[in-house]
This record gives structure tokens, C-alpha cells and sequence, in this order.
């Protein structure tokens, strides 16, 4: 199987996974509809489908819900640090996926002890942050960018407020201006590492991230204060200025660019979908549920790459090679057929993979201080503006051309001018 548009892939590397029905995760049909890959993905290859990054580089894309969740729980089998890669000699310095999978001394690539002293200072960290405190400056940030727009009627919210937002509150929790050019040059920066448009450099926009990240943790030695970054400068376990970047960007990324995508994709929900859109002026179904929804149908991280197989082993009926690279289909297992026979995601059910699985997902309590973000984003926007509607039709709406994020390209709204 190949993807949309395609002819069959070229030769692949020496040593590559897949045969010759590698997919190739690129074109209109994965940017804009990846559900309907993801099923015929599983109907060609099963659970575990043999794919070619950027490049044509081999992989495997993890599709099954159990799959998923037996790699994550087999650290032993499948794990973070990237060196062991068996096609570093075919990966090009300026390969776009760098970002990604470079390795880093930070967190998301330590194992075993070690990562677990480096989670635990993230944790400690993350569990500073008053939750009341947050969702207050939340709103006073939502009600900050409300106002900016409110005046004009109409409004595009993914630059003008659901980017916005999550950008200004990832970065105050960490202790830098929430405002200023130096911190929108920062969000620029990750947006390209994590999500590089064409003609984009993640390589040169990383390394931007890493020198702003560096001078935050010198400033936070000087002069600590009530934040993020001063907890884990100050933690007893003595993290390296190094150590302290690299967690820091994982920090921060992991705050921003998800959790925009995450507010964005629940605002198309409540604006599209009949069983929400109905009731959003009044007693409206739970914003709670359309959360935990999209978190199910359209997660704000689609694919997460990855792990690495420590040896020869198997998975999915596939015989995987020691060293090779294992991408999470994050999005296809939320939606795997064998955990929702019918075809029913049911809302109130949260045992989603949208925070990852074991023990490299997402530090408690992080996904608990993201949906306190995007809850009070979604309902600080509907109670300001009770009577908002999209201004195009629904499925003139676009997706960004991402198989890592799921995130739109614009959504554009209207409403009856608030006087100020």
C-alpha cells in the first residue's frame, strides 16, 4: 500500500523493516483525513504497519491500542535513547525529523533510574503550580485577548487566541514575560521544531529554542522566583544547566503547541457537531466531554516518535529488528476497532493514549494543568461570547499538513460586537 498520489517507494535502505508495502506517511490524504488511512492501514498491514519517514527512511507505525500499550509498558523491549537507531548512516544532518530524534541529554531519551530522577524533578516541579492560581490567570489572559477582538465581531482563533493563550501560560508557569518579542520569536521557534512548514528550518529554529532556554536558567539562578524553571534550578537533585534546557523545552513544548491544538480542536467540536452546538448558549453538554472527545478523535499529538527496539523481538505478528524505529499512532490507537467495536468513542471514557502510556508519558500532573488551560480557555470564550459561530462552512475548514500534530489551519468565527 502506498498513500494518495503515490507510486510504489523506492528501494529502501539496507537493513529497512519494510517490504514493499511501505506507506509513506505524507500526502493530502494523512494532512487532512488520517482516520480513513489509519483503516486502511490496519486492513493492509494489521496492527503494526511497516512506513517511510521523510526521506524514505523505515519505521514502524504502531497502530493497535494494546500494541501501543504493550510498547510503552516494555521499557525493556522498546526504549527511548535513539542511538540505537540501525539507519543513523543513512539519516542526513539537516534530515528535518532531527528535532525529534537527536538525541538530547534530556529527559524524553533517559531510561530506567535515570529518568526516573529527572521525571521526578519535572513532577515536583509541575506540582508547584497552584491549579486555582492557573485557571485565574487563564482567564485574565482569555479575557485579555477576548477583548482585543470582541469590538470587531469576528475573530481567527487559532493565532488570536487559542495559540495565544496556551503560549502566554506555558511561558508564565515557567517564569518568563508572557508578552514581548523575545517570547513570540520562542513560540515561533518551537511551532518549527515541533511542526516545520515547507521551507521551514526545525534544525537552525531548535538550536534558537536551546540558547533562549539557556539565558531563562541563568536569569533563574540569579534571581529564583515562584516558577517552574526556578523549582527544578533549586531541586536537590542538581540538574546540570544542560539537563535544566533540555527538560525545560520538553516543558514548555509539551505546554504550548498541544494544548493550543487541544483548545482549537474542542472549539470546532462545540461549533460543528449538532450534539454540542445545540446547546452551547445554554445548558450545554459538558465543555468537560468535548475535551475528553477530541482527546479521543482528534488528538492534539497524532504520532509520537518513538521508541527503539533494545533486540530482536516481535510485535503485532511483525519480527522487529534490534534498533529499529517504532513511531506511536497515538491518534489510530485512540480509534483501534477493538477497544470501540461499534464505532462508539464514548466521551466520559478516559483511558485515551492522548498523554502516552508507562512510564515516559507525560508527568503527573501535566495533564492535569493542560486541561485546566484549555478548559478555561474553551469556557471563558463561550461565556464571553454566548452566541459564536463559525464563519465558513464546516468543512471548509482545514488541517495543518502535520502527521505529527492535529491541529487546524485557521478557525474563523463571528459573533455580535461586545462593546467595551
Amino acid at each position: 500500500m502506498t498513500d494518495a498520489g503515490s507510486s510504489s517507494p523506492p528501494e529502501a535502505p539496507a537493513g529497512c523493516p519494510a517490504h514493499a508495502g511501505a506507506v509513506r506517511l505524507t500526502g493530502l490524504e494523512y494532512q487532512q483525513t488520517p482516520s480513513q488511512l489509519y483503516r486502511e492501514m490496519r486492513r493492509n498491514h494489521g496492527a503494526v504497519a511497516p512506513v517511510l519517514l521523510d526521506g524514505d527512511i523505515p519505521a514502524w507505525l504502531v497502530l493497535g491500542y494494546s500494541e501501543v500499550s504493550y510498547v510503552t509498558s516494555h521499557d525493556e523491549l522498546f526504549a527511548r535513547d535513539s542511538r540505537r537507531w540501525n539507519q543513523w548512516e543513512h539519516i542526513p544532518a539537516d534530515w528535518p525529523l532531527l528535532p525529534f530524534v537527536g538525541y538530547q541529554p534530556s529527559v524524553l531519551f533517559t531510561e530506567g533510574a535515570e529518568h526516573r530522577r529527572r521525571a521526578g524533578v519535572i513532577t515536583e516541579a509541575l506540582e508547584g503550580v497552584d491549579q486555582f492560581e492557573l485557571a485565574r490567570d487563564c482567564q485574565q489572559i482569555a479575557d485579555r485577548l477576548i477583548s482585543d477582538f470582541a469590538g470587531s465581531g469576528q475573530a481567527e482563533l487559532m493565532s488570536a487566541y487559542a495559540h495565544a493563550l496556551a503560549m502566554r501560560a506555558a511561558v508564565r508557569m515557567c517564569g518568563m514575560p508572557a508578552t514581548g518579542d523575545d517570547t513570540q520569536q520562542l513560540v515561533e521557534d518551537l511551532r518549527i521544531s515541533l511542526d516545520a512548514a515547507e521551507g521551514d528550518d526545525p534544525v537552525a529554529a531548535y538550536g534558537r529554542v536551546g540558547a533562549r532556554i539557556q539565558q531563562l536558567v541563568k536569569d533563574k539562578r540569579d534571581r529564583p522566583g515562584p516558577d517552574v524553571t526556578s523549582r527544578i534550578v533549586l531541586h536537590p537533585a542538581g540538574l546540570t544547566d544542560e539537563e535544566i534546557v533540555q527538560d525545560l523545552i520538553s516543558v514548555i513544548a509539551a505546554a504550548q503547541q498541544p494544548t493550543a491544538n487541544w483548545i482549537c480542536n474542542t472549539l470546532r467540536l462545540l461549533l460543528t457537531d449538532e450534539r454540542f452546538a445545540l446547546n452551547v448558549s445554554g445548558g450545554r453538554l459538558s465543555v468537560g466531554e468535548a475535551l475528553n472527545e477530541v482527546l479521543w478523535l482528534d488528538t492534539p499529538t497524532q504520532n509520537f516518535i518513538g521508541r527503539w527496539a533494545v533486540r530482536d523481538t516481535q510485535l503485532g505478528g511483525r519480527q522487529i529488528r534490534a534498533g529499529d524505529c517504532l513511531v506511536l499512532g497515538l491518534a489510530a490507537a485512540n480509534t483501534d476497532p477493538q477497544i470501540w467495536p461499534d464505532s462508539y468513542v464514548g466521551a466520559e471514557n478516559a483511558a485515551h493514549l492522548s498523554f502516552s502510556n508507562g512510564e515516559h508519558r507525560c508527568p503527573y500532573p501535566a495533564p492535569l494543568l493542560a486541561d485546566v488551560i484549555a478548559r478555561t480557555a474553551v469556557e471563558t470564550l463561550l461565556e464571553r461570547l454566548p452566541d459564536l459561530v463559525l464563519s465558513v462552512e464546516p468543512e471548509e475548514l482545514t488541517w495543518r499538513p502535520s502527521i505529527w500534530m492535529r491541529g487546524l489551519t485557521s478557525l474563523p468565527v463571528q459573533f455580535t460586537p461586545v462593546v467595551q
